[in-house]
């Protein structure tokens, strides 16, 4: 077996190839990988640290705050604005964006949008949770202070995307716009390795991933489109994280839908920091990812930084199959 690729290493590697290549953009991409290594050593010792359990608030998107969102939230945003490589940052557990002014990064061209932790609400168990993020290039002057404009991008001008899957084993995945590649950390050294060069997803799976308890809050197209999962025997698997589902599709195929309920008319997943970055992925591994009205998820124009959205994600001819019962 040959010497493991590190990801500092496929990084620096494969800069030239990206249009947008610079060192601060290969070492914002490396601080991501660092700052995901913290946050898996703080969700393995979660139990040990006194931060399981809720923190009594609730975000900006109506979720309960767990005790480790926040602390994954506030390591994220620390850890990016020391690494001097980033201008600002807008996180799923903040109300507005913040802008570091500090020397090293205010004239810098990256923003990053991050969901810290998701699916927190499964730590307590035991059960996989994941960080998302998306980079983009700021719109504004470098001279000048971040913007909202900013950051409220379609998804078709991220730069990269990715994801960190907390599970039996820890993996980052993700794109620069030139197909997905994913890491596995090993824990000996102390590195992510290449473990999944150019990922990609199956054009077809037997894996269907939704909250099913909400069946009777969806459309009736929606409704019809399960039937049909049940009657060809599809098998429903939903984790309530949607890193962990989504990566399963990636591997597996199938499709994982989260469409507009009665509660939730315009969807519930956020764009900017769950459905924008990982669209980005799944379309670079060669899958689909549209709202259930049918648009691209990635052509979405976004008028705000907490803007909800429905999304069905995964293997082309799955999710394909689901427009006709989208008119």
């Amino acid at each position: 077996m040959g010497r493991r690729i590190t990801l500092d290493e496929f990084i620096v590697e494969n800069q030239t190839q990206q249009d947008q290549a610079s060192g601060a953009f290969s070492g914002l991409l490396r601080h991501i990988g660092i700052a995901a290594k913290i946050v898996n050593r703080i969700v393995n010792k979660a139990g040990l640290m006194d931060i399981l359990g809720v923190d009594g608030n609730v975000n900006s998107s109506g979720d309960t705050v767990q005790k480790l969102d926040i602390y994954a939230n506030d390591l994220m945003i620390e850890y990016l604005q020391n690494s001097g490589l980033c201008a600002g940052v807008a996180s799923e557990e903040l109300d507005s964006f913040v802008s570091f002014t500090n020397k090293f990064n205010r004239n810098n061209k990256y923003i990053v949008v991050i969901d810290p932790l998701d699916g927190s609400s499964n730590i307590d168990v035991n059960i996989s949770v994941g960080t998302i993020f998306g980079i983009y290039q700021r719109i504004s002057p470098a001279t000048d202070e971040l913007q909202l404009t900013d950051f409220l991008q379609k998804g078709i001008h991220q730069v990269a995307a990715g994801y960190v899957l907390y599970g039996t084993s820890t993996m980052l995945v993700y794109t620069t716009g030139d197909g997905v590649n994913g890491f596995t950390y090993d824990r000996g050294i102390g590195e992510f390795c290449l473990s999944h060069p150019d990922m990609k997803i199956p054009q077809t799976g037997n894996n269907y991933s939704i909250n099913q308890g909400y069946y009777k809050q969806f459309s009736e197209g929606i409704q019809q489109y399960l039937d049909e999962c049940a009657d060809k025997s599809m098998m429903q698997r939903y984790i309530g994280s949607m890193v962990a589902d989504v990566h399963r599709t990636i591997c597996l195929g199938g499709v994982f839908l989260y469409p507009r309920t009665i509660n939730n008319p315009n969807g519930k997943l956020r764009m900017l920091y769950e459905c924008s970055p990982l669209s980005f992925v799944i379309e670079q591994a060669g899958g689909l990812s549209i709202n259930d009205q049918g648009m691209r998820i990635m052509d979405i124009e976004v008028s705000e930084l907490h803007q909800r959205s429905s999304i069905i994600i995964g293997s082309s001819k799955n999710v394909e199959g689901i427009l006709k019962y989208l008119e």
